[in-house]
């Protein structure tokens, strides 16, 4: 079953993410679900908020995204993130 994983804290800003991105892919934006290092994503939206920047992810998956999370918990540990996600089983998901 779908989940949504929502990331705001106030440890992460646009310069965080864009280093954690680097990182990952390899490259300064990510521009498909092939620049994650594991299958399984559907959605990924990065935004600055009134409360701090936001990732909000869709994923196949529990299991995808903690695949996932292995990659990117010691990337954001290592820029001084310290939150962690919210998840959400989905409900409705519609794609363009």
């Amino acid at each position: 079953m779908p989940i949504v994983a929502v990331f705001q804290d106030p440890t992460f800003n646009r310069d965080k993410y864009d280093e954690a991105v680097r990182k990952l892919a390899g490259k300064d934006k990510l521009e498909s679900p092939a620049d994650w290092p594991v299958e399984g994503l559907l959605t990924h939206i990065a935004a600055d908020g009134e409360d701090g920047f936001y990732v909000v992810d869709v994923w196949e998956s529990q299991d995808a995204f903690d695949r996932f999370g292995q990659t990117l918990g010691p990337l954001l540990q290592e820029a001084g993130v310290e939150g962690g996600h919210d998840f959400y089983q989905v409900h409705t998901f519609v794609s363009a």
